[in-house]
């Protein structure tokens, strides 16, 4: 799982890269039961928006999926992700095991050796709580464009 702002745009992105067989957006990381969109959105339940990502390992390996996922968003920006600002929109990477979070970690202390200022925290995966569904294929469904994630070319 992964949160980089607004998962309307993780997700976006995430979803066109060969091996990622499915997406859902949701909330993560919080102690608010069944949270719903205008709670997490007013602050305080401590989830963040976040992007659940099932991929296929023999096309694509988890160490590239975490590239990318640092590639579209600005993990440099410590109050949110672009002009969204608030806890639920900060950088997290949920892992599920410590063989991902030794990779993520691997990627952090890589990127902060490149002379970036990482603000990703990485947190063990907890509770996944599917968010409502006209948030799910935003983008797909509305034709809209991402407007806080873009990529720029790291790795």
């Amino acid at each position: 799982m992964f949160a980089g702002g607004c998962f309307w745009g993780v997700e976006h992105l995430m979803k066109q890269l060969p091996g990622v067989v499915a997406t859902r957006v949701g909330y993560s990381g919080g102690e608010k039961l069944s949270p719903v969109y205008e709670e997490v959105c007013a602050g305080g339940t401590g989830h963040f928006e976040v992007v659940e990502v099932e991929f296929d390992p023999k096309k694509i390996n988890y160490e590239d999926l975490l590239k990318f996922f640092f590639e579209i968003h600005d993990f440099e920006q410590a109050n949110g992700q672009g002009p969204d600002i608030g806890e639920q929109y900060l950088s997290r990477i949920f892992y599920f095991d410590e063989d991902q979070k030794k990779v993520a970690e691997r990627i952090i202390e890589e990127l902060n050796d490149k002379g970036f200022e990482v603000q990703t925290k990485l947190l063990p995966a907890g509770k996944f709580w599917e968010a409502e569904q006209y948030h799910q294929d935003y983008y797909s469904k509305t034709g809209k464009t991402p407007y806080c994630h873009l990529r720029r070319k790291i790795f």
